[in-house]
């Protein structure tokens, strides 16, 4: 049963607000002055504090309440804090959130709002605790030197044990998941946390490689094997020799080539176009693909040999909107990130905001997500992140608005948007229908934070 702390200098506003959550099932502590506040918060455990911001006869300023504010956030920053107000002061409202709160209720206050307002701060705190406690009991995940994984939702328990186990082996392993979702990160995570991090971790973006330049790009060449050809080059295989080559986007390699990938796979050693002379070459192999592979077997798009080869071990990345425990924490690491590349103060976001990014859809996914906040830094004029700064639209609520309404941006990227669902996110199809090159598609995905 949460517990809520409840903190008022009037009697019948503490009977009040105890009775009303009493019957919504919240246990209940009170306090009636600034050091009561703080003895039950440093002595009882607490999973809401709802406080007036005055507690000296005639004082209206709010200057208590600020104060103790600070003095909660040192005690347990994890504490949401629910300030209450009996003047509607939009200042002091804001002053409040400066200093620590989560969010405020104006006096008289409507019950609904006030039980639907805990519930939702209940909900961030939970999230934020259930984070700390998953980094301390993952803290092989926090390693110096590793890439940064925000992950602490329950969905996302699992793919960690997985990955802590698989790491240290030399396995292949196929990450699949939307756009956005972190497929490179836990690339990188896999090779950081593996015997081979000394060595070289080298990536090569599968759907990007043109059919002229894929054995070149991939196995290397020799001089003067064709005409632009004018000194040897090792291929990514050879770059990766020690270390982990990654595949991003290995799902759209075509048909006719595939055959050339799994004989390297199949035998290590690898052939420089032009030369007959082949190379044995120790690489570990990450791939990763936005498709269902077992879909693109089926439909006779992907060699069902080489997916074997690939995914001896299968990791499946949920969407963001699967995920939402996750949003508070990755939202503050990238305020936080961009807050310090564009040398701008932001505490944090303001309640609403927070709550825009809880109910958008993100079918973008982290990526958008960060694109999103990037965007709020720039456009923020405040100490605070706002909702209008977030700047998003109803595209990922579900809302089908004309494309006559949209600005030309917009409207490429629904176009793109609907051509990727439309073949199940593969490229290479989605760039025919739209009448463009693969590698056009993908920096306009790129723009789009797609």
């Amino acid at each position: 049963m949460p517990t809520i702390l409840v903190a008022d200098d009037q009697p019948d506003i503490i009977e009040a607000l105890r009775l009303l959550l009493k019957g919504a099932g919240y246990s209940i502590e009170t306090a009636r002055s600034v050091a009561g506040i703080i003895a039950a918060v440093e002595s009882k455990p607490l999973d809401v504090v709802l406080m007036d911001l005055n507690y000296t006869r005639d004082t209206t300023s709010g200057r208590e309440g600020l104060s103790v504010l600070a003095r909660i956030k040192e005690i347990d920053d994890s504490l949401p804090i629910i300030v209450m107000t009996a003047w509607g002061s939009v200042n002091g409202a804001v002053d409040a959130i400066r200093h620590g709160a989560s969010d405020y209720i104006e006096k008289p206050w409507d019950n609904t709002r006030l039980l639907t307002t805990i519930n939702t701060q209940l909900e961030l705190g939970n999230a934020v605790r259930a984070g700390r406690q998953l980094e301390r009991e993952n803290r092989a995940l926090k390693r110096t030197g590793m890439p940064e994984l925000i992950a602490t939702s329950p969905r996302m328990r699992p793919i960690l044990d997985l990955m802590e186990r698989v790491a240290p082996s030399d396995a292949n392993v196929l990450i699949t998941g939307e756009h956005g979702t972190g497929k490179e990160v836990v690339a990188r995570w896999l090779h950081a946390a593996s015997p081979r991090a000394r060595s070289a971790f080298v990536a090569v973006n599968m759907g990007g490689l043109s059919d002229g330049v894929f054995e070149s790009e991939l196995f290397g060449h020799v001089k003067g094997s064709f005409t632009d050809a004018r000194a040897d080059r090792a291929g990514r295989f050879e770059l990766a020799d020690g270390g982990t080559l990654f595949l991003d986007e290995v799902a759209n390699v075509p048909l006719n080539l595939q055959s050339k990938l799994l004989r390297v796979l199949q035998t290590r050693e690898v052939e420089r176009v032009g030369s007959s002379r082949p190379k044995v070459v120790d690489v570990r192999v990450l791939s990763a693909t936005n498709v269902d592979p077992h879909k693109e077997v089926s439909a006779g798009r992907f060699r069902e040999d080489l997916l074997f080869r690939l995914n001896t071990i299968e990791l499946k990345l949920p969407p963001l909107r699967e995920r939402r425990e996750d949003i508070p924490a990755l939202a503050a690491h990238f305020l936080k990130r961009q807050s310090t590349r564009y040398s701008k103060q932001l505490a944090g976001f303001d309640p609403a905001a927070m709550q825009a990014l809880m109910d958008h859809l993100w079918p973008g996914n982290i990526r958008e997500l960060e694109h999103t906040i990037e965007r709020a830094v720039l456009l923020a004029n405040g100490d605070v992140v706002r909702t209008a700064d977030l700047a998003l639209n109803e595209r990922g609520s579900g809302s089908a608005q004309p494309l006559e309404e949209l600005t030309l941006s917009e409207a490429e990227r629904t176009l793109i948007e609907k051509a990727l669902a439309r073949f199940d996110g593969n490229v290479s199809h989605a760039a025919r229908a739209l009448g463009i090159s693969r590698s056009a598609l993908y920096r306009r995905m790129s723009a789009h934070g797609l």
